[in-house]
């Protein structure tokens, strides 16, 4: 499967994403992801990334396109792969269609996840991650905190709560979300391929997204 999941900060495409690429072998590409590894690691392009992203801004479409062109074209692509949080606006909408038809890739949908301001904003404040890029294993202190507060149960590392998730970042990436973002539902519904999921549950959005997929087949 070939697709692009949307939704707010804590919307739970993450989650999603795990899910679906379990069912054949497509890779999830988040590019949040690849940007905070960037940033511990202190290659160039962290250096740059990383005050926009403490900021809860946008990371500039250059920087996020040649991550995108490059990571596409790597061999495990070839299975498929779901796009989580990317595209973010409007011109990377566009830049991504381009970039697609020059690389032979057909997309099979755009799900958009559904989920209220006020049960994100829950999610986030309380969520923790793991500070092991390698691992970066996800928990949330009250509905999965880890077995040893502040310790990872994976592999031991600390647990901690991520510069963009203190209220005021979770709050300012809402608002640039629902600006410049969810424009983007628009986009992909006139491009035929948008599905809006309200499901509660990551089982019930993975399911409308393989039903999805199986009547376009």
């Amino acid at each position: 499967m070939r697709l692009i999941l949307l939704g707010a900060p804590g919307a739970g495409k993450g989650t999603v994403a795990k899910l679906l690429t379990q069912i054949d072998g497509s890779v999830q590409i988040s590019t949040g992801d690849i940007l905070r590894g960037a940033v511990q690691a202190g290659t160039e392009l962290g250096k740059q990334a990383d005050a926009y992203m403490k900021a809860g801004d946008l990371v500039p479409d250059d920087l996020i396109m040649g991550i995108m062109e490059t990571r596409l074209q790597e061999p495990d692509c070839a299975k498929g792969f779901l796009l989580d949080g990317f595209p973010r606006t409007i011109p990377q909408a566009e830049a991504l269609k381009v970039l697609l038809n020059k690389l032979g890739i057909k997309l099979d949908v755009v799900a958009n996840i559904e989920v209220p301001r006020e049960e994100i904003l829950n999610r986030l404040t309380t969520r923790r991650t793991c500070s092991n890029t390698s691992c970066q294993a996800i928990y949330n202190v009250r509905s999965n905190p880890p077995k040893v507060a502040g310790v990872c149960d994976k592999c031991g590392s600390p647990v901690i709560q991520r510069d963009d998730e203190t209220d005021e970042a979770i709050s300012k990436r809402l608002d640039t979300y629902f600006e410049k973002t969810a424009p983007l539902i628009e986009f992909y519904r006139q491009e035929g391929l948008l599905l809006v999921v309200d499901s509660p549950a990551s089982e019930g959005v993975v399911d409308a997204i393989q039903q999805r997929i199986a009547a376009g087949a």
